[in-house]
């Protein structure tokens, strides 16, 4: 896989119109959704390098991240002539990102993509890594491929679109890299107004700090062999709340993970050792920004079938990285469905 370069960009102009004239191609796509076409489109539409795009727009939320949503766009890069050698632009959330990446590297047998997230989520994890794929079979990224962007260009001025949840969703993955990384990074985290977002400077070098840890893990494992699993704190219940809710009420994956945290610190705490003050911490500091999911113990069961699917496991066992503490992971960890069970007890009632 080629390496993926990372910019954080200063001047969106400049930044794109760059790395554009750095990637030969005969036609430029640019893959919007129907959000991101109303409200970020217009910030780059004037661009020179932007003057021939061509656009394909599907339709927003998560819901989208289908095989008909594929087959539309793969569609639409036949009728408007794309070759192996054309180029496409990702603009937009972790959705677009995802399945903009997977069609083009999958069309004509690959072709090169450039991602521009808009999404703190995008920013922080969706675009950055190589991941790319869709929903399939009620599962969350069932069926995707690992294929680095010719770059990703983050501009933090994206987020002043965003609304509060879109905000605490990419939050939540901040909040895992803090967790893996270091006590320092957390408690930046914990200690960060998310209620006055006025000024971005702040929070962008955050975002900074979030994308170093996430390139740092990936570079060194670019393919989840080993390291790279760090960053599935989190989402081994998340993963399953998230696929659970899709069937009910669908919630952002940054909620989906952040739930997912409060279950798999409390086996941390269980298994592994955590600080139980760090976990009520951290627990006290989601139950604050992002409410709950509603479930029972009647759902377990569905719950548990959905974990077994996650694409970590090895046989029958369920996989988790846990921490022994901030910083300290430990990567292939099991838990029995008694001991997950438990861990959802607390959730429901912490």
């Amino acid at each position: 896989m080629e390496p993926q370069k990372v910019i954080i960009s200063t001047n969106l102009r400049e930044t794109l119109n760059q790395a554009v004239e750095g990637c030969a191609h005969d036609r430029l796509l640019v893959l919007v959704d129907e959000t991101t076409r109303q409200y970020c489109y217009p910030v780059v539409r004037d661009f020179e390098c932007m003057r021939q795009a061509q656009m394909i727009t599907i339709g927003a939320t998560d819901t989208h991240k289908t095989l008909d949503t594929l087959s539309h766009v793969w569609s639409e890069m036949q009728r408007l002539g794309a070759t192996r050698h054309s180029l496409m632009i990702n603009l937009g959330g972790g959705m677009v990102t995802d399945l903009g990446g997977f069609a083009a590297s999958t069309f004509k047998r690959g072709i090169h993509y450039i991602n521009i997230p808009t999404t703190l989520l995008s920013m922080v994890d969706a675009s950055v890594g190589g991941k790319t794929g869709i929903n399939f079979g009620g599962l969350k990224n069932e069926i995707g491929v690992f294929n680095n962007a010719r770059c990703v260009i983050l501009d933090t001025t994206f987020l002043k679109t965003l609304d509060a949840e879109n905000i605490l969703s990419g939050y939540a993955e901040m909040l895992k890299h803090g967790l893996i990384d270091s006590e320092h990074h957390w408690a930046e985290l914990m200690n960060f107004d998310l209620e006055s977002l006025d000024n971005l400077d702040i929070l962008g070098s955050l975002v900074e700090k979030s994308v170093a840890v996430k390139q740092r893990i990936v570079t060194e494992d670019p393919t989840e062999k080993g390291i790279r699993k760090a960053l599935n704190l989190g989402h081994t219940v998340g993963h399953a709340f998230e696929s659970f809710a899709l069937e009910h009420k669908p919630i952002l994956h940054g909620y989906a993970v952040a739930y997912g945290l409060i279950v798999e610190l409390y086996l941390c705490c269980v298994k592994t050792g955590f600080p139980q003050d760090k976990m009520r911490q951290t627990v006290a500091f989601i139950k604050e920004h992002y409410g709950r999911l509603p479930i029972t113990c009647d759902d377990y069961p569905h719950l548990l079938e959905l974990m077994h699917h996650d694409k970590k496991n090895q046989g029958n066992d369920i996989n988790f990285t846990l921490l022994g503490h901030i910083g300290d992971i430990r990567i292939n960890q099991t838990a029995s469905e008694d001991e997950i069970k438990e861990a959802l007890d607390f959730y429901r009632e912490c």
